[in-house]
């Protein structure tokens, strides 16, 4: 497994990528101060997007069934959990847009080579707030234990 997309995962026999290019962006507002220099304050990240693109050959790897998948995800208009085959978790995106070009066809009009681009952007607000804050959540059930008992 490369990634993992909610329940898609990435992988040679689905959406073997190439490349996977990750932003992040970070909210550094000025305010104008006479006879000096702006004053700047940090205010938090902006957002965090992932663009991911790679090369099909439907002979060996996946082709448009799995570029479709993919659409039918982004048409649910759902958040999906980003992994990575390491364990890495990115947080909670969603489908921008998904795009193909086909070329080298066969005779029936199939493509023998498919170039693909998905968009990601994240809309989390932290992996804290995404998985809660596990202290706080064992203390809960600390408590809850000893009231029970």
């Amino acid at each position: 497994m490369m990634l993992a997309l909610g329940l898609f995962v990435f992988m040679r026999q689905t959406l073997p990528y190439q490349t996977m290019q990750r932003d992040s962006t970070f909210r550094w507002p000025s305010n104008a101060r006479m006879g000096k220099r702006n004053a700047f304050q940090y205010t938090g990240p902006e957002n965090d997007t992932i663009t991911i693109s790679g090369e099909l050959f439907p002979e060996i790897t996946g082709g448009t069934l799995s570029l479709s998948a993919v659409r039918l995800m982004a048409e649910q208009g759902k958040a999906w959990p980003l992994i990575d085959g390491t364990g890495m978790i990115y947080g909670m995106f969603v489908i921008n847009s998904v795009s193909e070009t086909g070329t080298l066809f066969y005779p029936d009009g199939s493509p023998r080579k498919i170039n693909f681009t998905l968009k990601l952007t994240r809309v989390d607000e932290s992996l804290k707030a995404m998985f809660g804050d596990i202290y706080d959540q064992g203390k809960q059930l600390a408590t809850d234990m000893l009231e029970r008992f």
